[in-house]
């Protein structure tokens, strides 16, 4: 933040590592999918039991180090270790329980929602996530993501309960009856209150809806909205998609909807597919970086290839009357690991930003954000719109019902990359701020404690909260050490 690195030396001697904890690693380093905060930990311990994580919470706690809590490591400002902090890695820890009476699923903070849909499916599916089935539920928690579901809300909203390990080693059950304070500070919380053992969510029906794709101008967003998804019972999912194509960049919209179908079961022995064309989607993706004709030709794959090509995963035979209808359930949208996505090449990685701005605000947002962009000089991937309810946990993204703008942006890895994409960063913010928006706190650390402060006002309650439940200071982060001492909390 402010342009300021926060290295913790390395201490003169390191307690021996207790062969007691399972270890993945003893020392080296970590890195999340930014491939730019490349860290110094103590080690790894690769959880598959709460044993594990009482001792080494222990452990630490007897020997001065610091823990930190990491899963697929998607956040990408330091939010999943700290400079020789011991990690504790929660992959392994993953049971799944299905109870169809209560319509809930019992999971272990490691399982992530591509395996819970697995075992949900064909007869239910997963109420609230991101549009990307990648994440860990801790994970997802640590951040109150939201998704697809614009009637669902964020994942707060699908938690019936909680088991949680302070770090003192205690467990607590929370929910919004029952130990209210720390269920809003865990649920977008950044690991920093203790470490989720379980959760309780809220499944539903696997519903089957009909697929279609409304190409709008970005400009008639707002009536499209009100008159076409928010007053519609029978929207299950929506997004949408702006164009980053030269001539329509943000000015055009494809809106997906996938509207409920009555009286349609899925087919009992329905699998789930995974992503098909990821090279092609993959090469066109790093071609459109190049902009002009291909970004001109992935918009066109788009809007007027991908429909014809489009996989039904139900019969149309299935559709009464529908016989032209490209049928999906509602699994299948969100079962998407996006491996067209990931970067592998040398000396480039693709970064996110997201941005919340009040409902009536937005397109004056929008229409900031496309100069913006215009003038940054990176080349943006994706962009993307979504609905978002008013929330209520502590450290809030959106005190009142707002939409989002989620951007995919392509930089190089070096200083220069870097300084570019903290200057496009801060003047993103700057505009998201001034139609009373706030910024998504899990991407990298380049805004500066000024406009963390005016985006967080709660931010020093926030602090003094952690503090609370952690007097110790024994679970942190590099976003949480930079966090609080840039805005003075230190």
């Amino acid at each position: 933040i402010d342009g300021v690195s926060l290295p913790v030396p390395a201490p003169a001697a390191l307690p021996p590592h207790d062969p007691a904890l399972p270890w993945l690693v003893k020392g080296g380093e970590m890195n999340d999918a930014s491939a730019l905060s490349r860290t110094p930990v103590y080690g790894v311990v690769g959880v598959t039991e709460e044993a594990h994580v009482a001792a080494a919470l222990a452990f630490a706690r007897a020997n001065g180090l610091k823990v930190s809590i990491s899963a697929v490591r998607h956040s990408m400002g330091g939010h999943a270790f700290d400079d020789h902090a011991l990690v504790l890695d929660m992959l392994g820890f993953n049971a799944i329980e299905v109870d169809e009476a209560a319509m809930t699923v019992n999971v272990q903070p490691g399982a992530t929602w591509h395996d819970i849909q697995n075992r949900l499916h064909p007869k239910f599916a997963v109420k609230a996530m991101q549009s990307s089935d990648i994440f860990s539920v801790g994970g997802s928690i640590s951040v109150n993501a939201h998704g697809m579901d614009h009637q669902a809300g964020s994942v707060a909203g699908s938690i019936r309960s909680m088991r949680v390990m302070l770090a003192d080693g205690s467990i607590l059950s929370c929910s919004r009856d029952e130990n209210t304070d720390l269920f809003s500070h865990v649920v977008g919380g950044y690991g920093l209150f203790g470490v989720v053992l379980s959760a309780v969510l809220d499944v539903v029906p696997n519903a089957v809806y009909r697929t279609s794709r409304d190409r709008i101008p970005a400009d008639d967003f707002m009536t499209y909205f009100g008159e076409r998804i928010e007053p519609d019972p029978k929207l299950g999912l929506f997004y949408g998609h702006l164009s980053t194509a030269p001539g329509s960049f943000l000015t055009e919209m494809i809106v997906y909807r996938y509207d409920v179908q009555d009286g349609i079961e899925p087919p009992a022995d329905l699998k789930l597919g995974e992503p098909g064309a990821v090279a092609i989607k993959r090469l066109m993706m790093n071609l459109s970086k190049r902009g002009g004709i291909f970004a001109r030709l992935k918009w066109w794959m788009e809007t007027d290839l991908e429909p014809k090509v489009e996989a039904c995963t139900v019969p149309r035979t299935a559709a009464m009357g529908e016989g032209e209808a490209c049928l999906v359930t509602r699994n299948e949208p969100m079962h998407d690991s996006v491996p067209y996505l990931f970067n592998d090449l040398k000396d480039e990685t693709d970064i996110l930003h997201e941005y919340f701005v009040p409902r009536g605000r937005f397109m004056a947002f929008l229409g900031k954000a496309r100069g913006i962009l215009q003038e940054g000089g990176l080349p943006v991937l994706n962009a993307s719109v979504r609905v978002v309810h008013k929330e209520d946990t502590k450290l809030n993204y959106a005190p009142e019902p707002a939409f989002s703008l989620v951007l995919y942006i392509n930089q190089k890895t070096g200083a220069a990359g870097d300084a570019k994409m903290r200057v496009l960063t801060r003047a993103l913010i700057d505009a998201c701020l001034s139609e009373g928006g706030r910024f998504f706190l899990p991407y990298q650390l380049h805004y500066t404690g000024k406009q963390l402060l005016a985006a967080y006002p709660e931010l020093p309650a926030f602090v003094a909260a952690k503090r609370a439940y952690d007097p110790g200071g024994l679970l942190t982060s590099t976003w949480y050490r930079a966090v609080s001492a840039f805005a003075g909390l230190a």
